[in-house]
């Protein structure tokens, strides 16, 4: 049996906890391979609308097995917040959720290392969720990181002082003030909490599963165009968001990768700092964003939106081995006269049609029109029924990219969904 990947292929927030949640019931479990509470996963079913951040998309699927997996960081803080909020829900987890062993634990001082280094960057912040994702992946690296199976071990407060002490020594290099008391009483109450769950060797039993023949989702966050080592470097995230990071956040081979499921916007969105090609900074970018209802679900700062950029989109399909593709949010294309699509880019007065190593350099987009719809898509639940210029659209992007697009999401619901 083979694991199943979904990952974004763009910078994020695509809308991968959605179609993770419509798929779910097709899988007995879902596992997160890596990020941490930087990403906001939104669900809505049912009156309900809910952002995950840390916690794998199947836990409102009472029969799947969710697997925080170990290349994922977890901040004990946010963590004891997802529960709470899902237990209002009368959503338990204490049965379902298993955490690998091997997960870092964001300490309080990581989330005040990150929020001093962005500061001291000023003009050059590469608009970090503050969430000290990036200082505790550092940690990691440097194996100096604190682990989930650390909790349980003699020493582990031992441990926690001496690297919150290490940390305190970096902190006298910023002119930065901070108080960790609060957020450390809180953070120890967390860890309490983690210990309530299933501690794995995740590694172990997901390979495990795959031998019994249970079908297996790896959900990925962010986007491959966030990957620290593929993407718009320095305005990256701190984890390997690509298909191999599946392989790595989870210990799986990549032999054992079945069906990789690209996640894509109609459009495009970033939030924070870096390059964006096709950004939209008129009226046109301002309707994409209201529509879109294009505000951050872990930062709550406004997207920034452009059209699609298809060199982008067939760099992110050739770095994952895409063999679908899902498209999200094209109704927020509904009303638009005239849609547009980046088929190259012009650097230094050549047109080229890749993402090139200087995407930090000011690259112009070559745009190709489409005629735009005005029937609302959102009720439509068959690819029959959508309209000529929708469907030329979804045409053009899947013989540029060359993989076939099976599932188009119409509306933020669960129920706003058509399987092609």
């Amino acid at each position: 049996m083979k694991l199943d990947v979904l990952l974004g292929l763009q910078w994020g927030d695509e809308g991968k906890g959605k179609i993770v949640d419509v798929l779910a019931p097709k899988y007995n479990v879902i596992a997160r391979f890596q990020g941490g509470p930087n990403a906001g996963h939104t669900l809505e079913f049912n009156n309900i609308k809910h952002v995950l951040h840390t916690i794998p998309s199947g836990v409102f699927r009472p029969d799947s097995i969710n697997i925080i997996g170990n290349g994922v960081v977890i901040d004990p803080v946010i963590f004891m917040q997802e529960i709470d909020e899902l237990l209002e829900l009368k959503v338990d987890l204490t049965k379902n959720l298993f955490i690998s062993k091997r997960t870092h634990l964001i300490l309080p001082s990581h989330r005040i290392l990150d929020a001093a280094s962005e500061a001291a960057k000023g003009k050059t912040k590469i608009g970090s969720t503050l969430k000290g994702i990036g200082p505790t992946y550092m940690d990691k690296t440097g194996r100096n990181g604190l682990r989930v199976g650390d909790i349980i071990n003699p020493g582990f407060k031992e441990k926690y002082d001496f690297l919150t002490n290490k940390h305190k020594d970096l902190l006298k290099q910023y002119n930065f003030d901070f108080d960790l008391t609060e957020y450390e009483e809180n953070w120890f109450k967390g860890i309490e909490l983690l210990k309530k769950f299933k501690l794995i060797e995740s590694e172990h039993v997901i390979n495990k599963y795959l031998e019994e023949g249970k079908l297996i989702l790896a959900e990925g966050a962010q986007g491959t165009l966030l990957d620290i080592d593929f993407g718009s470097y320095p305005f990256v995230t701190s984890s390997n968001t690509t298909c191999a990071g599946a392989c790595t956040g989870l210990g799986v081979a990549p032999n054992k990768i079945g069906n990789i499921i690209g996640i894509f916007k109609a459009y495009c969105t970033r939030v924070g700092s870096g390059p964006f090609p096709t950004e939209l900074e008129n009226e046109e970018g301002e309707t994409l964003r209201k529509q879109g209802h294009e505000v951050g679900a872990t930062t709550g700062r406004p997207r920034r939106c452009g059209w699609l950029d298809l060199p982008a989109l067939k760099y992110a399909v050739m770095l994952n081995g895409v063999t679908e593709l899902t498209i999200t949010k094209a109704d927020v294309l509904t009303g638009f006269e005239t849609i547009k699509v980046c088929t190259h880019y012009k650097l230094k007065g050549e047109e080229i049609n890749y993402m090139p190593f200087e995407i930090n350099e000011p690259l112009e987009p070559v745009l190709k029109e489409f005629k735009g719809w005005k029937e609302d898509i959102s009720k439509i639940n068959s690819y029959e029924e959508l309209p000529i210029e929708l469907k030329d659209y979804l045409k053009y992007i899947e013989n540029e990219v060359k993989v076939p697009i099976k599932v188009i999401s119409v509306g933020p619901n669960r129920s706003e969904t058509i399987l092609k």
